[in-house]
């Protein structure tokens, strides 16, 4: 009924996520390929089959051991737990959805997460796929906030769905001669890797954020047809880029670079704006930007829904502990570390 597919079974991977209808990159095992290099965890792909319902569920399945705070506290290969890949996830169900068999299902993944030695997890549900819906019998959910998504219906909608300010600064962008041009290339990537450092040097971002080379190459080479490239030019020089990355129908914006000198001709407004105008020619339904930083409606969030002030999506995140024992006991390793703050809101929060 349920089973696990490993990183290493590509084709199969590939070819069962592939067989539901709402699939997007984020469950492709070539998308977590460039997460694993960049030492988020072991991809696998979880699998269930029943006479009412079919689940996937894509994950990083994450050694604790290796966390710096655990360092010669516990062995290695004992303790996981299991966390959504950058961006978004969480089970995607479909049949004859039931109360029923979401619980079926919710016993058969939870002993089979014990049997592996899985303690906790973490979930991002995907704000366009909504599949938090299905999932209240497998997890505590929480709302967060909303996101922007971009609906492609029509190049008439891309433009209405913009604020007046959206719309005056493409306006402006285009006059001042600024053209929108799209590739892919291991030239692009590299471009592209050192505007985002800068870019993310000059906003304090978390080191985290530092991919290397490898990681982009992953991008370049494991996703052929899921990522694309599209750059801002200016009196023939790169002046913002952004990495999107898509499939069956959904377009996200993945990682994003601007240079700083030339933000007064706002060229991410354009780029942005030509990213939905390529997605509906291209037959794409929605192009979905994400929201705040830490889901908070900040001036990130009210950027991004100038271009739809009408979007009504959700970011949800889901929370399970899978075996209590071993979750008290990781706790209590961090409740005896002096620098430990057990107020702080966290999952798991014995990785805070």
């Amino acid at each position: 009924m349920l089973s696990i597919i490993t990183f290493n079974e590509t084709e199969q991977w590939n070819t069962t996520v592939k067989t539901f209808k709402d699939y997007d990159v984020y469950y492709l095992s070539s998308y977590l390929k460039a997460f694993k290099i960049h030492g988020d965890g072991e991809p696998i792909l979880f699998y269930y089959e029943d006479e009412n319902i079919r689940a996937i569920n894509a994950v990083m399945k994450r050694d604790v051991a290796a966390d710096e705070r655990f360092n010669g506290k516990i062995n290695p290969n004992t303790f996981y737990d299991l966390t959504t890949p950058y961006g978004y996830g969480g089970f995607l169900i479909e049949g004859n959805i039931k109360e029923e068999s979401l619980q079926v299902l919710n016993k058969a993944y939870s002993s089979l997460c014990m049997e592996e030695g899985i303690v906790s997890e973490f979930v991002r549900f995907h704000p366009v796929l909504n599949n938090r819906e299905h999932s209240s019998e497998i997890y505590e959910i929480f709302n967060l906030g909303k996101t922007i998504t971009c609906s492609l219906s029509s190049l008439d909608d891309i433009w209405n769905n913009l604020n007046t300010n959206k719309k005056r600064w493409a306006k402006k962008a285009t006059k001042s001669g600024v053209e929108i041009f799209w590739g892919r290339s291991p030239e692009l990537f590299s471009e592209f890797r050192c505007m985002y450092n800068k870019t993310m040097e000059k906003n304090n971002a978390k080191n985290y954020y530092n991919f290397d080379e490898d990681f982009y190459d992953s991008v370049l080479l494991d996703l052929p047809y899921n990522s694309l490239i599209f750059y801002a030019s200016f009196e023939k020089r790169k002046i913002a880029m952004v990495l999107i990355t898509f499939g069956n129908g959904q377009i996200h914006h993945h990682l994003s670079a601007s240079d700083i000198e030339f933000q007064y001709l706002g060229p991410t407004n354009l780029l942005m704006y030509e990213v939905a105008c390529w997605g509906n020619i291209n037959g794409f339904k929605t192009f979905h930007l994400g929201g705040g930083v830490g889901s908070k409606a900040d001036s990130l969030y009210e950027f991004k829904q100038g271009f739809n002030k009408n979007s009504d999506t959700t970011f949800s995140i889901g929370k399970k502990i899978f075996d209590e024992e071993k979750y008290n006991y990781l706790m209590k390793i961090r409740n005896g570390q002096s620098h430990f703050d057990e107020s702080e809101v966290f999952f798991p929060r014995y990785r805070l």
